[in-house]
């Protein structure tokens, strides 16, 4: 069995030259599961989060004062 490759998106902060990433949203909603990945390292390993703890990841990244 071939599965299609997963279409990337990018953080919104990745233009600024900053740590970001890159996710899977509509594997995340096929899937319920959320594939994560270094967007300067897109060949490198994935992540992979229930909706649950990705939206706690995000809630944790928002509420952090940087």
């Amino acid at each position: 069995m071939t599965t299609a490759p997963l279409e990337w998106i990018k953080s919104s902060y990745s233009g600024n030259g900053g740590q970001c990433v890159e996710w899977a949203p509509s594997d995340a909603s096929a899937t319920g599961v959320v594939p994560l990945r270094d967007s300067k390292n897109p060949n490198g390993p994935v992540l992979m989060f229930s909706t649950d703890a990705f939206a706690g990841l995000v809630a944790l990244a928002r509420a952090v004062e940087l």
